[in-house]
């Protein structure tokens, strides 16, 4: 089994520490002014929200929720797993405006909204380090439909820098730095001030044992998970039923859904055993063989590591 990382190894590409330096509201301002390329005043991190479970939410939050003064929502979450992201950004847009809307705001007060990816791959395989989503109508691309929802996406694979700042382009190398590297000197004020933070977090005894008691909380959410998959037919984990049978009937048929549905069992069969690193995750996504899915499925089923699927596989 994939040994889980200690607080001391993590970087900022992994998601608790992400999350923990991000609750600090001028290094998620910064981030914010970078990612969208506006001044933003000031915002305030709701950290019940971002960093531990929350009632209003399924399962263990990891994303950072801001608000600024004029109280615009944004939403800010890492993505090391290359899987598709648009209806995960529709859904944290009917999030914010849910909540809003339950406190009794009026759907026509519902403030703008952002949502932002940072994407330790090239969602879009298009080589920018910034996609940011504009809505228009298709008989008339000029023309502008605005609802208040915003989204962006950063990647750390982008190749046109000459086109964005260098500071983002600075900070996207200082996300994607392994543990030894995100150590350097990267020449910049705001990553300076990212990597005293985490120093302090990982200093923080504290925050150890909050770590330490996030990774038992997502170890029981995911055996809960295991087990409802497992009682409802849709995934008989370890057992017979999912290695025997279960997985013709998930994979059968050729439509795009149901390939994105095998695909996305065997993410979360894996992630059982730790993170699915990215690369394995773009060969995963490529399988559009709905046979090849269904052994690919059972194998993920059977193994005891990622690294054994990995040996047993031919991705």
């Amino acid at each position: 089994m994939t040994e889980r990382k200690t607080l001391q190894k993590l970087t900022l590409k992994d998601n608790f520490l992400f999350a923990a330096v991000m609750s600090e509201p001028e290094n998620c301002k910064q981030l914010l002014e970078l990612a969208l390329g506006v001044a933003v005043d000031h915002v305030e991190v709701d950290t019940e929200k971002s960093i531990v479970y929350h009632p209003q939410y399924k399962g263990i939050r990891l994303d950072v929720f801001a608000r600024d003064g004029n109280g615009t929502r944004f939403n800010v979450e890492m993505q090391v797993a290359d899987r598709p992201l648009e209806r995960r950004c529709r859904y944290y847009h009917s999030q914010m405006d849910m909540d809003l809307l339950l406190s009794g705001v009026p759907y026509g007060e519902l403030p703008d909204s952002y949502v932002v990816f940072l994407c330790d791959f090239d969602p879009f395989l298009l080589g920018k380090y910034r996609y940011t989503v504009k809505h228009v109508f298709a008989e008339d691309g000029s023309f502008r439909y605005e609802d208040g929802s915003h989204t962006v996406f950063l990647s750390t694979k982008g190749k046109n820098g000459e086109e964005v700042p260098e500071s983002l382009v600075r900070f996207l190398k200082f996300l994607s730095a392994g543990e030894t590297e995100s150590t350097g000197n990267f020449g910049d004020d705001y990553v300076r001030r990212l990597q005293c933070s985490i120093r302090r977090i990982k200093s923080d005894r504290e925050m150890g044992e909050r770590y330490m008691l996030f990774e038992e909380m997502l170890k029981d959410e995911r055996a809960e998970g295991w087990e409802e998959g497992r009682t409802s037919g849709l995934a008989e984990g370890k057992a017979k039923g999912l290695v025997e049978g279960k997985a013709e009937g998930l994979v059968e048929g050729r439509t795009q859904g149901r390939i994105e549905g095998a695909q996305e069992m065997i993410f979360e069969l894996l992630s059982l055993y730790g993170e699915v690193p990215a690369d394995l995750g773009k060969r995963i996504r490529c399988v559009e063989d709905t046979a090849a899915l269904g052994q690919l499925l059972k194998m993920a089923a059977q193994v005891k590591s990622i690294s054994e699927f990995e040996s047993l596989t031919e991705l």
